[in-house]
């Protein structure tokens, strides 16, 4: 007790701002439940697993720490079950999740000599007790980044539904035979519950669904609450109830009484659609759902170092099979594996290690790699007892929370809960990771997948000009009209039409997909391909020309994204239903470019008065966290551009000491020649968000079919800026970028399930000492069939020869 006393100075007790970490070690991945429990430093309330508590006490000298450790309780057999009364499951009222009872105990441990006093004890001092009751009560700071990831969204009682006036025009609504007032839909119908109104629903954004009647009702007459018939049964709470005005799904505890009105008897229907919710989950119970995720065969499970699980986070499948693939190679697996130690990290690292990239790259690898939290979980029934617990084909994984918060620091995106596109993932950690490492080239393992791209334009007048870019992935279009099926797709579509005519629906094992190889895909990207409005400064004039492309280097991994996502005839988004035929191995040797050829002329540089002077353009992302703000989104773009895009913060500072300018609310001269705004309300009009629309017309030089595509695909345009350079002054040096030869095998697939880059599932299927591994968060296993035809990415590794 003498030496807790002697160190009271360097105990704290914790402010309700201060972030408490009490449920995951900083640096690695133990816990509570972890044999060794969780040390919290009482001055920093960061907590460290066993084997880490000691480098802390090594790097800060906080001797006083809050030990927890959480045992299995002994729960009899014949335990009664708790009847349900929410949906949710791992929560009081909800639905039990068969988890086992955790026993905690708590104590003061004081290093280096680990000198442990039981907690509560009336004989500590008051200042530690203090502390230790408010880490205890206060809420992790793991929790609170993690909030509601898991239970279901709780409706709550529309505002509009205790006083909604119907209209006394003596509709009576029929029992069945529905349609919608306005088409010929007869599914995904709405019962406007003010005037008796029966309307489709919205469009998907695959262009299923309705034509948005039921909506466009609501914006001309106001009437606030639809229920989607066919979800109307004796379980009248079951039903969808749509609120317009809260644009979200709600209760109204007078349904009963509003179908009355229109002559419904609710008792006597039968359900004959889904609910919203449970269409969103059944797009994805399909074909594409069961093949890539090996459903319905026995899988051998896998464990040991490289064979680790990720927990998903709610919807963070696309993190977790990106990060599978990129710690399969020997680039990362040698950087923050390899040669550099947790401890060295540590080291290195900031005071609060959980905000650095470094130190929570390390981690993750130490958790993927090192075999450590990679063993088979006991099986929940018998988990209550710890002397009956069996193995079972299956593992816990590790939760990449640390990880997930610091990469998702710098993009508002990704520090959401929504679901987000594997590839622009991987674009945003392959930057971070190379601006971590800046200055340190020869630590950097994102080179590894980096290489140089030309392109050559021949103008009309026979010269020619050579643009260079540097890029992470080789995003190829798919060329359908090269499918090998072509006869096979033809009958299939013949059966299909008499189907349709008869009435009947064709199975899904039926289906007949094209099929295209992906050597075509190749070709396609070094193909000739026409340029329109071209500035050439040798003809002063607009004009077509000619392009093709080239790779300047080929990386040690090449990643190649298929471009599924397209846009049909009256802008339809559409995922292409197509297969990718991918070879083992491939050799793109005849990718490489020639550079300047002989007898080349290049086009003129442009003359100092064609040169218009670069607008400067308001950074998206800081506009787009000052307007969730509540800022207008004219105001936050002129401080954006008022303060050169240096942040945040410095814009605030400019709009709050600005506001009562004459001019603020005047709009910007340079925006309005850049962006025509007709054209952003078409692709408003489309579906797209504005400042995304905006950003995409920018990106494209204002062609509105260019910039949908750049919506689908925003790695694959090119910037007008880059079709008016007329020479070769644009070249990028290549030197430092790996290079060897052109054949590569296929080693990794990140595959993607649903209906868009933003919905459904990502699983990642990676070959590892000689056979083929999936990777479907935390689950892992050996792979009978791995779905190497519908890969969205592909990742090759270069065969050294």
């Amino acid at each position: 007790m003498e030496l807790l006393r002697a160190n009271l100075s360097r105990v704290r007790i914790p402010e309700p701002t201060n972030r408490i970490y009490k449920q995951e070690c900083c640096i690695s991945f133990d816990t509570p439940k972890s044999e060794g429990g969780l040390y919290i430093d009482m001055n920093t309330f960061l907590a460290f697993g066993k084997d880490c508590v000691g480098w802390n006490f090594e790097k800060t000298g906080n001797p006083v720490y809050l030990h927890i450790r959480q045992t299995k309780k002994l729960v009899p057999e014949d335990r009664p079950l708790k009847k349900p009364t929410l949906l949710a499951i791992g929560v009081d009222g909800g639905f039990e999740n068969n988890e086992p009872e955790y026993e905690e105990t708590q104590n003061i441990v004081i290093l280096p000599d680990y000198v442990t006093l039981p907690f509560p004890s009336v004989e500590l001092p008051e200042k530690v007790r203090l502390a230790v009751d408010a880490i205890l009560m206060a809420e992790g700071a793991e929790r609170k980044e993690q909030v509601a990831s898991w239970t279901a969204d709780t409706k709550h009682v529309s505002e509009y539904a205790l006083n909604l006036q119907q209209l006394g025009d003596g509709v009576i609504i029929p029992p069945s035979g529905w349609k919608c007032s306005k088409c010929d839909k007869t599914e995904n119908l709405w019962l406007n519950l003010t005037d008796g109104m029966i309307l489709c629903g919205r469009r998907n954004w695959d262009g299923s669904g309705g034509n948005n009647h039921a909506i466009e009702h609501f914006n001309e007459t106001g009437y606030p609450i639809a229920v989607k018939l066919g979800t109307i049964t004796a379980d009248i709470d079951a039903a969808d109830v749509f609120s317009y005005p809260e644009d979200e799904s709600v209760l109204d505890p007078l349904l009963a009484q509003h179908l009355a009105f229109f002559g419904i008897d609710f008792s006597s229907l039968q359900k004959t659609e889904m609910t919203t919710a449970e269409r969103e989950l059944d797009q994805n119970t399909n074909f594409d759902w069961n093949r890539i995720q090996e459903s319905g065969q026995d899988m051998e499970p896998l464990f040991g170092p490289g064979y680790t699980g990720l927990v998903n986070l709610g919807n963070s499948c696309y993190l977790a099979a990106t990060m599978q693939v990129m710690f399969s190679t020997r680039s990362f697996c040698s950087r923050y594996y390899m040669n550099q130690s947790l401890k060295k990290a540590f080291e290195a690292a900031p005071a609060d290690p959980t905000v650095d990239l470094n130190m929570q790259l390390a981690k993750l690898a130490h958790g993927l790699l090192s075999g450590k939290y990679s063993v088979p979980a006991p099986e929940k029934e018998d988990s209550a007892n710890v002397a009956n617990a069996t193995p079972n084909a299956k593992q816990e994984g590790i939760p990449p929370r640390m990880f997930k918060g610091v990469i998702a620091a710098s993009h508002p995106e990704f520090s959401t809960m929504r679901q987000q596109d594997a590839l622009e993932f991987f674009l945003h950690f392959i930057d971070q990771v190379e601006r971590v490492n800046a200055g340190k080239p020869e630590f950097d393992p994102s080179t590894s997948f980096k290489f140089g791209i030309e392109e050559r334009l021949l103008c009309p007048s026979g010269k020619v000009a050579y643009n260079r870019r540097h890029d992470y992935i080789l995003s190829l279009s798919i060329p359908l009209h090269k499918a090998i099926n072509k006869d096979e797709l033809e009958a299939f579509h013949k059966c299909k039409a008499e189907r349709d005519a008869q009435g009947k629906k064709v199975s899904t094992d039926e289906i007949v997909r094209p099929r295209v190889r992906l050597v075509d895909c190749l070709r396609s990207f070094i193909a000739e391909e026409e340029v329109h409005d071209f500035y050439s400064n040798e003809l002063k004039a607009k004009v077509t020309a000619t392009k093709t492309a080239g790779l300047t280097s080929f990386p040690d991994y090449l990643v190649l994204h298929m471009r599924k996502f397209v846009m049909e005839a009256g802008w339809v988004p559409k995922k292409l239903d197509v297969y990718i035929d991918v070879p083992d191995t491939i050799d793109i040797s005849d990718m490489r470019s020639k550079g300047i050829q002989p007898g080349d002329e290049l086009l003129p540089e442009p003359a100092a008065e064609d040169v218009a002077e670069p607008k400067l353009l308001a950074d998206e992302e800081i506009v787009s966290q000052l307007v969730s703000m509540g800022f207008s989104n004219l105001h936050c773009r002129k401080a954006a551009i008022n303060t050169s895009n240096a942040g945040v913060e410095e814009a605030m500072n400019w709009l709050l000491s600005h506001m009562d300018d004459a001019d603020i609310d005047a709009p910007i001269s340079q925006e309005a020649q850049s962006v025509d705004q007709s054209k952003v309300d078409t692709l408003v009009s489309f579906g797209f968000q504005e400042d995304i629309a905006r950003k995409a017309l920018k990106a494209s030089g204002g062609d509105i079919e260019k910039a949908t595509d750049w919506i689908f695909n925003p790695t694959n345009i090119s910037s007008s800026s880059d079709m008016d350079v007329s020479s070769s002054s644009t070249s990028i040096v290549d030197s430092s970028l790996p290079d060897g030869g052109g054949a590569y095998r296929l080693m990794g697939i990140v595959s993607h399930i649903g209906t868009s880059t933003h919905c459904g599932h990502y699983v990642a299927h990676i070959n590892k000492d000689g056979r083929w591994v999936i990777f479907n968060d935390e689950k892992v296993g050996v792979s009978k069939n791995p779905p190497k035809d519908m890969g969205y990415l592909y990742v090759f590794e270069r065969i050294n020869s």
